[in-house]
């Protein structure tokens, strides 16, 4: 049994959560921990205590014990990537990648540590100074998705540690083994004191409603569904306490009359079908010009029949199943809704049969759709996309914009003029010319607008505004 670290401790749990391989139901990758709300409380007190010794020690110790933790991550890309392929399903290539990312985000932080900068500004008073200084919130409370189990509380955790605070970590019930293995590089080669780091694996309900409600935790972050992530902004509110919240996205990709339309398909069937489509930043709807619509339709049919769906673990898979029972169901359903409105299923949404009893599901792709369907409107987080044909370029980029969300959007073109105005235009907070939605650097900024994200933005140097507080002290000199 793979246990919660609490106080610098191992500890059973109340329950176990059994962990299935998705690519092959008849392999469990673990038995898991469950903590209840009495285990999180004691993990609370513990990063609350822990946090005076933390905040204490120098810059340069954090950024050492960022870099080790990076290091170890990087050194056991192949290992901990198979684990994450696994237990997630993407594929082997994509899961070792992802723990290359986690790698160089711990890494990216350790230099962040040593370069929070403050500032003095002359007063307005005579012998008055005035210094403005960043500190660390507190306790950080870290709950995450289960579409990337190791990156994503990478670089919450990442930041959190370097800038000084104490973190208790809630990743997802669905994925706990990528979790687990993290939290152990952190609470061995981070060399943290005990209570610094706090991992209580469990459901939302227990776990996750005791670390927002606590009123030792001095901020939240957290990625997942529109509505657990709207129910955390409001508690964390009503009590006064930091709230950054990352959330759904129904991300247009622009396609206009003169794309390259092999760039076009590239970055479409990228967008939308790796990672099985489970990425809040999945190009879901793909808005084409007419001039161009038939072609890119055809093409992409043609390349959507040689994909290969199949087990994660296996070197030729190119997108492997979707992550659990559930999520098939939902993807299924939409895809019958979308039937029923009176979408044409051009190609894929069938449950597909492999050598090894998993959720496979050949990718959808849908035409003659309109952006008032459903099938448009709602969050899928599947292999499933849309074709939406328009006129020009006004009509592409207001139906782009005709969302609640606005994480990630993009358009393929080959003219400046377009290309300059489209990014001038969208609103959504992170814009893709002639590249995938899906897909951004560790050192830029993430995040999106209107009901994709609130709060500040999560990784770079943007990090520092959520996990820091700003200090303005006077001294008469």
């Amino acid at each position: 049994m793979f246990k919660n670290y609490i106080a610098g401790e191992w500890i059973d749990g109340v329950a176990a959560n059994c962990n299935v391989n998705p690519s092959d139901t008849n392999d469990i990758v673990g038995e898991y921990a469950r903590a209840d709300a009495r285990q999180t409380t004691m993990a609370v007190d513990a990063a609350f205590e822990a946090q005076w010794v933390w905040r204490k020690l120098t810059a340069e110790d954090r950024a050492d014990a960022m870099d080790r933790i990076g290091s170890e991550l990087l050194v056991r890309r192949e290992e901990l990537g198979r684990l994450l392929s696994r237990e997630e399903g993407k594929t082997l290539a994509e899961g070792i990648g992802e723990v290359v990312r986690a790698g160089r985000v711990f890494k990216f932080f350790a230099g962040e540590a040593l370069r929070l900068g403050g500032e003095k500004l002359p007063g307005i008073r005579q012998g008055v100074e005035v210094d403005v200084v960043r500190e660390p919130e507190g306790v950080v409370g870290i709950i995450t998705p289960w579409n990337f189990p190791i990156a994503i509380p990478a670089w919450k955790i990442a930041p959190a540690l370097a800038y000084g605070n104490a973190v208790v970590f809630k990743p997802a019930d669905l994925v706990p083994g990528s979790a687990w293995a993290l939290s152990e590089i952190i609470a061995r080669a981070g060399n943290l004191p005990a209570g610094v780091f706090n991992l209580v694996m469990g459901p939302g309900s227990q776990v996750g409603d005791t670390i927002v409600k606590s009123p030792k935790v001095r901020a939240v972050s957290f990625t997942g569904s529109t509505g657990t992530g709207r129910r955390i902004g409001i508690e964390c509110m009503t009590r006064g306490a930091k709230v950054q919240l990352e959330m759904g996205g129904k991300n247009p990709l622009v396609i206009l009359d003169d794309a390259d339309i092999d760039v076009a398909v590239s970055v479409a069937l990228s967008g939308s079908f790796f990672s099985s489509g489970q990425r809040c930043t999945a190009s879901s709807r793909l808005i084409v010009q007419a001039g161009i619509h038939d072609d890119f339709v055809a093409a992409m049919i043609e390349r959507l029949s040689r994909l290969k769906v199949g087990n994660a673990l296996h070197s030729d898979t190119e997108m492997g199943p979707v992550a659990s029972r559930d999520q098939l169901d939902q993807d299924i359903a939409y895809i019958e809704s979308a039937r029923a409105d009176g979408c044409v299923l051009a190609f894929g949404g069938e449950v597909l049969q492999r050598e090894t009893p998993g959720y496979y599901l050949s990718p959808a792709l849908f035409t003659e759709t309109r952006n008032h369907m459903k099938i448009n409107r709602e969050e899928v987080f599947g292999p499933v996309a849309t074709v939406i044909k328009v006129g020009d370029y006004e009509q592409a980029l207001a139906t782009a914009n005709d969302t609640e969300f606005g994480l990630s959007s993009g358009i393929c073109t080959t003219s400046l003029k377009y290309a300059s105005d489209f990014r001038r235009s969208s609103s959504a907070g992170m814009v893709m010319v002639n590249l995938p939605t899906a897909g951004v650097d560790y050192h830029a900024p993430f995040g999106g607008r209107k009901g994709s994200s609130y709060g500040a933005r999560e990784q770079g140097a943007y990090a520092r505004e959520f996990y820091t507080s700003v200090k303005t002290s006077y001294t008469l000199a």
